[in-house]
């Protein structure tokens, strides 16, 4: 294949040793790719799923966790912008981190983000379904039909539904998902922001017991009681802003850029800060307006902790809680849909490299979307959110702490790619290149691997998370061990299958200064 006349960082030659897959190119812009990154990371469902969690192990320091796990996420996405531009490719954490460290940790990097994903998919469509249940009861006046979703078969069958139909519009491909998300990610937003600012003023009033004036200690992580404390509480956090890595698995679809950081890059770094604003600006508001006692509001309630917002909906926006009911259900329904962009493509990712069956890389002819990788997602997603709502009690609160301990796994694995591919190149540009290429991304990913090790520790203990425990171990400690010995038991198998991958034969080894065009490229996949 011939190099583009896209600037060098977007062009795909065998110098770089990547091929494309038959994606569509040139689809989506920095706004479009923005929106899709919002409507992943769903603000409106993200936060009543995760205040709750990181209040509980927290307190008033719940803007602090969130400022402190907005950090290493900056630091992680200066690696990403970095390797995304020596690199662009739909595989990302897998494709970096088998050129950087070799076949085996790559694909584990590509293990943990689709289990990642999967884990988040099944929530979403937990959230979708309570909220379902509860605007309808709000819109019939009658709060008893909210109570429909703690049926096991009705929740299941209800999410099972909602899987489908954000499958079915994945699947027409990426110019169908862009324009449903511009219309949701406005609602969510527009909604949400009424909702913050109405905190603010129920927090100054003197009728709400409850209410307090931010103080500037609740933005202090120094103020945390405890390391384990710190560690589950930035495991959370890193969940609210997982999903911006989206927009750069679009890389292969996104249109050129006119200037020298990628339109996927760009939009990545814009995403990241406005999540941060939003993100701590809701949870300040939150704690103030509703303190960390166990009251029916109170975010020291376990029994609203999972879902926050349903709690505060009503009192906080009165008559027009339907508005907040509705965001948070087409938050999650949007982002059902949208979230299933990453998995499919790192799927369709590693088959194409070989790193998993072919039949994986299929293209649909007419949509151009990763159609098998798409439907294998969704079909693992819904089988295991059916599992775990038999397993758990609490299963939306277990999945998110379970989700931010992969989250962490594979984000730290990528950013440490990062110092490894540039150790050599950087040094040589100067300063600003080690920093940005080597130091920052060096420094986020080791303290998201520690914060994965300590959480992992701290969550086999029963009390953890929701208290859901299975033979005296605790649940969330069950489910990371078990979703990362499965990859484990996979890439075993496979290796079997597709030794040339994991021989390093199709991505090999290498650094930027060495990188040279050792590597074929294919127009139509990877022969033999």
């Amino acid at each position: 294949m011939a190099a583009t006349t896209d600037p060098p960082t977007r062009a795909l030659d065998s110098v770089t040793g990547i091929s494309r897959k038959g994606l569509p190119q040139g689809t989506v812009g920095v706004l479009g790719a923005i929106v899709i990154g919002l409507s992943v990371c769903a603000p409106a469902y993200t936060l009543t799923s995760a205040v709750g969690p990181a209040a509980s192990e927290v307190g008033y320091q719940t803007p602090a966790i969130f400022l402190a796990g907005f950090l290493p996420m900056l630091l992680v996405a200066i690696g990403y912008r970095s390797l995304n531009s020596a690199m662009p490719d739909s595989g990302t954490s897998f494709t970096w981190a088998s050129r950087a460290f070799g076949p085996w940790v790559g694909w584990m990097a590509g293990w943990g983000l689709i289990a990642a994903t999967v884990l988040v998919l099944s929530n979403l469509a937990g959230i979708a379904v309570e909220f379902l249940f509860q605007s309808i009861a709000i819109i019939a006046n009658d709060p008893s039909i909210a109570d429909i979703a703690g049926n096991r078969f009705i929740n299941i069958l209800v999410c099972l539904g909602f899987m489908t139909m954000a499958t079915v519009i994945s699947y027409r491909g990426m110019t169908s998902t862009k324009v449903f998300q511009y219309i949701t990610v406005t609602f969510q937003v527009a909604v949400l922001i009424w909702f913050i600012i109405a905190m603010f003023i129920g927090a100054a009033d003197s009728a709400n017991t409850e209410g307090r004036m931010p103080e500037l200690s609740w933005f202090n992580p120094l103020e945390v009681s405890s390391f384990s404390a710190f560690a589950a509480g930035i495991a959370v956090s890193i969940f609210v802003y997982w999903g911006w890595d989206t927009v750069l698995t679009m890389g292969e679809e996104t249109k050129p850029s006119k200037g020298r950081m990628s339109t996927e890059s760009k939009a990545a770094m814009i995403l990241v800060v406005l999540l941060v604003v939003m993100y701590v600006g809701t949870a300040a508001a939150t704690v103030a307006f509703a303190g960390i006692g166990d009251g029916p509001t109170g975010l020291g309630n376990s029994k609203i902790a999972e879902n926050v917002f349903a709690a505060l909906a009503h009192p906080v926006m009165g008559p027009a809680a339907i508005l907040l009911s509705l965001a948070i259900l087409v938050s999650a329904m949007a982002s059902i849909n949208s979230t299933a962009i990453s998995p499919a493509r790192t799927l369709l990712a590693m088959a194409h490299y070989g790193a998993l069956p072919k039949p994986i890389k299929k293209i649909h002819p007419k949509y151009k979307s990763p159609y098998v990788a798409l439907m294998w997602s969704s079909i693992v997603a819904s089988v295991f959110y059916a599992i775990m709502r038999f397993l758990s009690e609490d299963v939306l609160w277990d999945t998110i702490t379970a989700l931010g301990m992969m989250v962490c796994f594979y984000y730290g694995i990528t950013a440490l790619a990062s110092t490894w591919y540039f150790r050599k190149a950087a040094p040589k540009e100067g300063f600003r290149s080690v920093m940005s290429k080597m130091v920052l991304p060096g420094l986020g990913g080791v303290l998201l691997l520690v914060v994965f090790v300590q959480t992992t520790i701290d969550s086999m203990n029963p009390d953890f998370g929701s208290g859901s425990s299975i033979g005296g171990v605790g649940l969330v400690g069950i489910i990371g061990v078990v979703v990362l010995g499965l990859g484990v038991v996979l890439m075993f198998v496979q290796s079997r299958f597709s030794p040339a991958f994991f021989k390093g034969k199709v991505l090999s080894v290498a650094d930027a200064t060495t990188d040279t065009s050792n590597m074929e490229l294919f127009d139509d996949g990877i022969k033999g």
